[in-house]
């Protein structure tokens, strides 16, 4: 896998968290660095880590499966890419946030407000289940990194970083923007893991050669 193809991956991982962190842009009243920060570490640290442990996973199967690995790979980031496109023609918003601290009639927040709202959104308890639920699916792109036999431990630590760059800049765009580029953000990642599937396996299949 190229460092281009690798950067692609690392963005089209990134962008649940990324679709997360706006969400929780929406329940600050102002976003500092710090809370910028602590959400990208969250996101940036499961990102990685669940590619990891694919990886080590699928290790254990790769020389079994080498003639049709190709296709296991296509068919995982296929699955992965199609999810985030069908999701991301959902209807805006986030169901589950805390409401914001100030109503804003265009996010569809119900009146009055809530002042521990900010604070409640970064506790561990939720950060942990938001950071495990939106890297579930790098679990199954690590399977792939094995078959593929890319070095893992530069490639883990790059999605890492991107996830934590991306999710903070989520978390400020929400902050300021709301929701709007939510669900692009989702369908430009499915795209993305569609194609570089599609890419690995018309080279390994001898349709193109690149």
């Amino acid at each position: 896998m190229s460092i281009l193809e690798l950067l692609l991956t690392a963005i089209g991982l990134s962008m649940d968290a990324f679709a997360v962190a706006v969400c929780h842009g929406l329940s600050m009243q102002k976003v500092g660095c710090k809370k910028a920060l602590i959400v990208g570490l969250y996101f940036g640290f499961f990102q990685a880590a669940m590619p990891l442990i694919g990886y080590l996973v699928g290790s254990q199967f790769s020389d079994m499966i080498v003639n049709i690995d190709h296709w296991i790979t296509f068919v995982l980031l296929a699955l992965i890419g199609a999810k985030m496109i069908i999701g991301s023609f959902k209807e805006e918003g986030c169901p589950d946030r805390e409401c914001p601290v100030e109503t804003c009639a265009d996010r569809e927040c119900p009146e009055g407000k809530r002042p521990d709202s900010e604070e409640a959104s970064l506790k561990p308890a939720k950060m942990l289940t938001l950071a495990l639920a939106t890297s579930i699916d790098a679990l199954a792109v690590g399977v792939s990194f094995a078959f593929l036999q890319v070095r893992i431990i530069p490639a883990v630590s790059f999605i890492g970083i991107i996830t934590l760059v991306l999710s903070m800049v989520g978390v400020k765009i929400g902050n300021v923007f709301g929701t709007k580029f939510k669900s692009k953000a989702e369908l430009a990642g499915g795209v993305i893991l569609l194609l570089i599937g599609l890419k690995i396996l018309l080279e390994h299949t001898g349709v193109i050669t690149l």
